[in-house]
């Protein structure tokens, strides 16, 4: 797949690490801000889908019961 080159700014910081990691990983930085770059982008689409999800029963009127949500916390105050 051909690639597009996107210019963004970052902390100096945040760029000495990602050449430290890519030092590390035998890796160019480019590498490194891509699969970082996919894992973000990863983990927002799967929170996205699950919050329209919830929504859709929500809306639909599938709630757990008041019963339910009591145990659950009841639970995890055990923990």
């Amino acid at each position: 797949m051909p690639k597009e080159t996107l210019t963004v700014r970052i902390e100096p910081e945040t760029h000495e690490a990602l050449d430290a990691i890519a030092a590390a990983l035998d890796r160019d930085r480019s590498h490194v801000v891509n699969e970082a770059l996919a894992a973000y982008v990863e983990t927002h689409r799967w929170q996205v889908q699950h919050i329209r999800q919830g929504l859709r029963d929500a809306e639909s009127g599938k709630f757990v019961s008041e019963k339910e949500v009591r145990k659950v916390i009841a639970r995890l105050r055990r923990k």
